[in-house]
């Protein structure tokens, strides 16, 4: 961990860093440049999104005042600004909110007690809040505290600002290998999918594993640990493009979901309707089988669409299959046949993001270069409204970043990036 270096500027360092240019080390502005977004707002991103100047806030005992070099794009932030299925400023109860839980950046100032890092920190953060003190935190897992909250959603500050305040267990070591771009691209997607499949589904070598959404940020991650793991996922997207990138990503097999019309489930079924989406689900079925080369379901299906799969899933699973869950982007409510959960003895695992240990090991498999972090597009941090409208509409695959301190793309440290 290096120490940032000397650099003089042309502005008053005092008071706020123009967009671009590169505050002056151990100097912290009063104001920063972030995308905010208020109660009175909700709406599509474009119109909830709106940039004004706000107070960098000091951090407490046990906080880190991030400086952000790039951010990454997530749903997330689609919902925040939407303001469902809640808003997340009557979670946290600020009257403004800065979304963004993936960043990339230096540690800028920390407050009392932080030990393990220090100003000039080159760091990636990991989203997960947590109080620190209670038995969960401490012994058992601190996504099970109940204060745990999801950092850049459930607080206030996150990554789409020029700075930002973070708990100091939220610092990991940022790969050297990657730009600040792909290193803000990955951590709640690939942290998300890592605790998932490792700790909560319990993924074996030689299972088989079917992935919703194969080809996005979540399901890209996803093949790469299930083949690392020795597993064999089976991917499903929505077009021969999309399952190419599957297969470079580790898949063994791909199915095109749009080669079965009528299988999402839809609100207000008619018999028929509900008739023709399980006759496509059975069609579906086959096509797995033959990429197993049996007659029999995947061991686990890794779920984060919702409504419009999840019977789909429960219903495909093999005998004693692992249904594992993190999301809903097609709806919350999930209705399905639970004959074929208990009669078949099917589980259900729901699992939220990770804890600070998982998100530690995951990264480590990074820095190891076993995991490949690819950035799908760019954003500058004037688009960062429209990158969510691109997501917002499914305009989008893989990972999606967008530059906030980092002047452009292509920069791997602090030093190259004020040269």
């Amino acid at each position: 961990m290096s120490q940032a270096p000397e650099t003089s500027t042309s502005f008053d360092p005092a008071d706020l860093v123009p967009l671009g240019e590169q505050p002056t080390p151990g100097i912290t502005p009063r104001r920063m440049n972030s995308w905010v977004i208020r109660k009175e707002r909700h709406g599509e991103p474009t119109k909830s999104f709106q940039l004004e100047q706000m107070d960098v806030p000091e951090p407490g005992p046990g906080e880190a005042l991030v400086y952000v070099m790039a951010a990454g794009i997530n749903y997330n932030g689609v919902w925040a600004g939407l303001g469902k299925p809640v808003s997340v400023l009557d979670v946290h109860k600020k009257p403004f909110h800065i979304a963004g839980s993936d960043a990339s950046g230096i540690v800028w100032k920390v407050g009392a007690g932080v030990t393990l890092w220090k100003p000039g920190d080159e760091v990636v953060l990991h989203c997960n809040v947590s109080c620190g003190e209670c038995s969960a935190c401490n012994g058992f897992d601190p996504m099970a505290c109940e204060n745990q909250r999801i950092w850049g959603y459930e607080t206030p500050y996150g990554s789409f600002s020029q700075f930002t305040l973070v708990q100091s267990q939220q610092l990991l070591r940022k790969p050297k290998q990657l730009t600040w771009e792909v290193a803000a691209s990955y951590g709640l997607v690939y942290f998300t999918a890592f605790r998932m499949l490792v700790d909560r589904a319990a993924v074996k070598p030689g299972e088989w594993v079917l992935v919703w959404g194969a080809s996005g940020g979540l399901g890209g991650f996803a093949l790469q640990i299930c083949r690392l793991m020795g597993a064999n996922p089976i991917a499903v997207v929505s077009s021969a493009l999309k399952g190419e990138m599957a297969r470079k990503l580790g898949a063994v097999g791909v199915i095109n979901r749009k080669d079965f019309p009528g299988l999402a489930w839809k609100p207000n079924e008619t018999p028929d309707e509900t008739k023709a989406r399980m006759d496509a689900a059975k069609k579906f079925g086959k096509a797995i089988w033959e990429i197993i080369g049996e007659k029999r379901g995947p061991d686990v299906v890794f779920e984060h669409v919702g409504a419009e799969t999840f019977p789909t899933s429960v219903f495909l699973a093999n005998r004693f299959g692992r249904i594992v869950i993190c999301g809903a982007t097609s709806g919350f409510g999930l209705h399905f046949d639970v004959r074929h959960l208990w009669m078949r003895q099917k589980e259900i695992i729901g699992s939220h993001f990770a804890n600070a240990e998982q998100c530690h090991r995951a990264n480590e498999l990074v820095h190891a270069g076993k995991i490949e972090t690819t950035l799908t597009k760019l954003y500058d941090f004037a688009a960062i409204p429209e990158s969510h409208e691109d997501m917002l509409h499914n305009r989008h695959s893989g990972t999606l970043s967008a530059l906030v301190g980092a002047p452009r793309a292509g920069f791997h440290n602090w030093k190259e990036t004020i040269a």
